[in-house]
């Protein structure tokens, strides 16, 4: 197969470092005289056949930059056999030989899906700041997202400290719990509760032993249960009332901001390889990290298979 033109699109949730991602990818396919197509907004894009076509000059300066220059979104039409007929179509008509997609792992699953019906060429690249893709160590956006906490909550354990209050912070992350555990063993709170397990026996044991009037607790989100630190803080003041609490909520702050070195880095090596290996004919793989390597998941594992918390998954901060 000649690699003539490819696409690519960032689908679901923004997260630090597509850019940079984006970047490498338009650069190493211009040496290989290889046109890229960036389809707009993700799936909608490429079903409306909205697209721009990438140039270096298009992509000189935008590395540093937050989120995707391509913007995002998420579209419940792609996840129809007809929404997926349309993108094919589309794909066929601008003659499109690959296609490269970055995004979380609904993302990564629907393209699953499409690669199963029609015969062309995909790599995937994880890019969510909740580090929930099975088979990687770690994904575009995660080390910017965890930065991110700990500055935020640092500013926050101020006001606690000067107010004499206990913050119940509730932090991004899915179900896995990464950014709560991590973000937790940085900060040093009272009490870190991830990956769901709401022990308020431990924390409530844990306040009266340390007998201290002003510092945080990090609770990880939980979308069964809609906002966790608020049910937190009620069960807790309820039971102890001889402290002060505040509950919070980060939010979409967690996903900004400019792009850690890490995922700067990540992005770069992540679009490198990815052009590599279409070249190559290694394809329906997403990419990820394991051993400081980056290395090829295949599609059909992201279906069957779930990312488990693992608290010793850290990584090797020089990639």
């Amino acid at each position: 197969m000649i690699l003539n033109n490819i696409g690519i699109l960032t689908s679901g949730g923004d997260s630090p470092g597509m850019n940079s991602a984006i970047k490498a990818i338009v650069n190493f396919a211009s040496i290989y005289n290889i046109k890229v197509f960036g389809f707009l907004y993700g799936y909608k894009g490429l079903i409306l056949n909205n697209y721009k076509i990438l140039s270096n000059f298009y992509v000189n300066n935008i590395i540093h930059l937050g989120g995707t220059i391509l913007g995002t979104s998420r579209s419940k039409l792609f996840f129809t056999t007809k929404g997926r007929e349309i993108s094919y179509k589309n794909l066929k008509k601008n003659k499109i030989n690959a296609l490269i997609v970055i995004g979380g792992n609904g993302t990564l699953k629907g393209i699953s899906k499409f690669s199963n019906e029609y015969k062309i060429p995909i790599i995937g690249i994880p890019g969510t700041i909740d580090n929930d893709i099975y088979g990687t160590d770690l994904t575009l956006g995660y080390d910017t997202a965890l930065n991110s906490i700990v500055n935020t909550v640092d500013n926050l354990k101020e006001i606690a400290y000067s107010n004499n209050r206990i913050f119940i912070i509730e932090v991004m992350g899915k179900n896995t719990g990464y950014l709560a555990y991590y973000s937790g063993i940085a900060l040093s709170p009272l009490y870190i509760v991830h990956n769901n397990k709401y022990n308020l026996n431990n924390i409530q044991e844990e306040l009266k032993k340390k007998k201290i009037k002003s510092n945080i607790i990090i609770v990880a989100e939980n979308k069964y249960i809609g906002n966790a630190s608020k049910l937190i803080y009620k069960k807790i003041k309820k039971n102890i009332k001889n402290y002060e609490f505040r509950h919070t909520i980060l939010g979409y702050i967690q996903r900004g901001g400019k792009p850690s070195s890490i995922d700067r880095l990540l992005g770069y090596l992540f679009g490198k390889e990815s052009i590599k290996r279409l070249i190559n004919y290694k394809n329906n793989i997403v990419l990820g990290v394991k051993n400081n390597k980056i290395i090829n998941i295949k599609l059909k594992k992201l279906i069957n298979f779930n990312k488990k918390f693992n608290n010793n998954n850290f990584y090797n901060i020089y990639l």
